[in-house]
């Protein structure tokens, strides 16, 4: 096989566990019942004027399973961050104790359970579909290869790693999602 296919292949595998990345952080924000940290993340606090990452302005923490404290490292940002949750609009209700802000999370109903399943199927979609993207995208830039004195041979077999390679990606999709819908699905 040529250098170029090769590289192509280096390349899309490259952007391939981007994208693999990217799906897991998102599935990671879709809460299974348990208090997580990282159901804050995305959440800015109004910082002297600058939005900032709620986790750059205080310490947040899980005591126990159902719940997440966050401790400003300033007094006076209670209030903010106390309003930036509201604001994000996460389905969690904060509770400023004059200390620190504590959100607790309420255990999922069966209906909701099923409701956050079909967020994961939709977001494991979405990386299934940004994979297939990746794999046209490296077959037009493989099949372009051609003016480049790579044989048609060779373009076939470079075509044909290619789909090998986005084969096992969307099982790797599959896969995360899977253990997500058994966490969530597990009461």
């Amino acid at each position: 096989m040529s250098e170029l296919i090769k590289k192509q292949l280096n390349d899309s595998r490259a952007v391939m566990d981007r994208a693999i990345e990217h799906c897991e952080s998102e599935l990671l924000k879709i809460r299974a019942g348990k208090a997580m940290p990282s159901m804050l993340d995305g959440i800015f606090v109004d910082y002297y004027g600058a939005a900032t990452p709620l986790a750059n302005v205080g310490t947040v923490s899980t005591p126990d399973p159902r719940t997440i404290t966050v401790q400003p490292w300033e007094k006076n940002m209670l209030v903010p961050i106390e309003r930036a949750i509201q604001e994000a609009n996460i389905g969690l209700n904060p509770q400023n104790d004059g200390l620190m802000i504590r959100l607790n999370v309420p255990p999922l109903t069966e209906e909701r359970r099923r409701d956050l399943v079909k967020k994961v199927k939709e977001e494991a979609e979405r990386g299934r579909i940004t994979i297939r993207n990746i794999r046209k995208d490296a077959n037009e830039k493989i099949k372009k290869l051609k003016s480049e004195g790579v044989s048609e041979d060779e373009i076939k077999a470079g075509e044909g790693e290619v789909q090998k390679l986005t084969d096992a990606y969307i099982v790797k999709v599959d896969k995360i999602a899977e253990i997500k819908e058994k966490d969530i699905m597990t009461v």
